[in-house]
């Protein structure tokens, strides 16, 4: 259907139109009509209508006037303009305001019909457009809280630079700095935290789009799942400092957005906020977010606002040890190396006559090496067994012996860690390879592998792409194509029969694969095969 307004004083030119259009329309057209500027401009505000036909010279406000007003609130509307003037002053504003054509009257029945097909065709076009539009915009309605999630894991699980960019870039994020929140949320409070039954948990999915609505519209922000009873938030930021009344508008807003929570959804809020800090260096914000979380003063607390650990010496290599065990976690063992030396290397150059305590600082590096590395399974906690590390530490007199030691056992626990990460992810790909093996001639998905492995889709995806050279997608097509080109070489079966066998249930949908992955059809193969 399409909604099309007549405006013009003429009476009979009006019913001459109207006529006209649903003698050849029909059906397919509502047609209103206007005498004059203001009615025209009234009913397009009721109508909204698709193509309208405008007469020049009407009593008040005129056809230019009228187009002008009505553009304000309706930007789609198709315009025609009908007039006994042929003026190339009104001609030409008619066209700025984005006027299809200007027909001079009289004007034939067979203009009258030409000029409406092309409008309906045009309106059919737009339409269309807006369509897929709203299409793409359900679609990322749907992509872009996956993204968010992945962007929030980064962030909690301290994941490759590489990977932060890729978000950065998909999420439109442009700030090189920002903060993470953490909302908590409950049924009430015991001992001062607040708790969520399993009940609670199954109703914060229900609201949890409205939640994510409600914190976006106080902060342009990421929001990750919720898990348990904690939503992790990252909110970008332009600038690496933050002055005090900044801080404080920032807390007020929490608050405020805190308390609309509570009373839109029936559940009792708290958070906590953490420090200004680089993007690739959120983790540590998440961690302070944590902390001011469990603080229990405020049901919205601020990392700056706490006390929560001292002070380096200015000349101490933070960013060093910081690397030095971020390198050791990810089995990094060459980078490892390089860290631990240029640690060394500054306790020996600031600390010369210091050496006890350069043993000192030697052994919490090993033994904090070591607990890491207990944590994550790749190595067996014994009491006995550091037995011998204070006497060999202690009769070390050399710097260079000492590093050697130092350099020893943090390449033993790097090599642990490595090999665990490895063992953990060649069995973790080994047992997928073997159920999409299994599989592979039925609907699977990624997510319903990585359920098999028990490893999230995510992290799956990594894995799985770092230890087999190829995606999950490309590993599982590659599987069915290579059966496909098997079982062709058997003419008794079906092209069909053989799409189903490979995983295509849609005999269009093989034949395109096979053809994007082989150049030819699965006919064209076996023909060539049978030559």
């Amino acid at each position: 259907m399409y909604r099309i307004l007549l405006a013009d004083d003429e009476g009979i030119m009006l019913e001459s139109l109207k006529n006209t259009i649903s003698r050849n329309f029909g059906n397919q057209c509502e047609v209103i009509t206007a005498k004059s500027g203001r009615i025209v401009i009234e009913q397009a505000e009721i109508y909204h209508p698709d193509i309208i036909f405008m007469d020049i010279q009407m009593p008040g406000i005129n056809g230019i006037q009228a187009i002008r007003e009505i553009r304000k609130f309706n930007t789609s509307a198709l315009f025609y303009v009908i007039s006994a003037y042929d003026k190339f002053d009104y001609a030409k504003e008619a066209l700025n305001l984005g006027v299809e054509k200007y027909l001079t009257k009289p004007v034939t029945k067979s203009t009258v019909i030409a000029v409406v097909q092309e409008a309906m065709e045009k309106v059919d076009r737009i339409r269309q457009s807006r369509s897929r539009q709203l299409e793409i915009q359900e679609k990322l309605e749907i992509i872009v809280p996956v993204v968010e999630s992945g962007f929030i894991n980064n962030i909690m699980f301290q994941n490759d630079a590489s990977d932060l960019n890729y978000y950065k870039l998909l999420l439109d994020i442009r700030e090189d700095y920002g903060y993470v929140m953490v909302i908590e949320f409950g049924t009430d409070y015991e001992n001062d935290k607040l708790v969520s039954p399993v009940g609670m948990s199954v109703k914060a999915q229900e609201f949890y789009p409205e939640m994510c609505a409600i914190v976006k519209s106080y902060f342009p922000c990421i929001t990750g799942p919720i898990m348990a009873n904690r939503m992790v938030v990252a909110v970008p930021y332009a600038q690496e400092n933050i002055a005090f009344e900044e801080r404080t508008r920032i807390i007020e807003a929490v608050q405020e957005m805190i308390g609309r929570l509570q009373d839109r959804l029936q559940a009792k809020f708290r958070a906590g906020i953490g420090k200004i800090r680089k993007m690739e260096e959120l983790s540590g914000s998440f961690q302070e977010a944590m902390r001011a979380l469990s603080d229990h003063i405020s049901n919205v607390v601020h990392a700056d606002d706490l006390r929560m650990e001292g002070n380096y010496e200015e000349s101490f290599p933070a960013e060093t040890e910081k690397k030095l065990f971020h390198m050791l976690l990810h089995g990094n063992l060459n980078g490892m190396v390089a860290e631990a030396n240029q640690f060394f290397d500054w306790m020996v150059q600031h600390y010369p006559d210091e050496k006890n305590n350069i043993r000192l600082k030697v052994l919490e590096f090993v033994t904090w090496g070591e607990r890491e590395a207990f944590h994550v399974g790749a190595v067996n906690y014994g009491f006995s067994s550091r037995r011998d590390y204070l006497d060999t530490i202690m009769s070390l007199d050399d710097y260079e012996d000492i590093r050697n030691w130092f350099l020893e056992k943090m390449m033993q626990v790097c090599c642990s860690i490595r090999d665990k990460n490895e063992e953990h992810s060649e069995s973790v790909v080994e047992k997928a390879k073997a159920y999409i093996q299994e599989n592979f001639n039925r609907e699977i998905s990624l997510d319903d592998v990585s359920k098999e492995v028990n490893i999230s889709p995510y992290y799956f995806s990594k894995i799985f792409k770092e230890e087999s050279g190829e995606n999950f997608t490309e590993y599982l097509t590659n599987i069915r194509i290579r059966k496909a080109r098997e079982l062709l070489e058997n003419a008794d079966m079906s092209i069909k029969e053989i799409g189903v066998m490979s995983g295509y249930s849609d005999p269009n949908y093989f034949s395109r694969i096979f053809k994007k992955h082989q150049g030819v059809t699965p006919r064209e193969y076996r023909e060539r095969y049978y030559k």
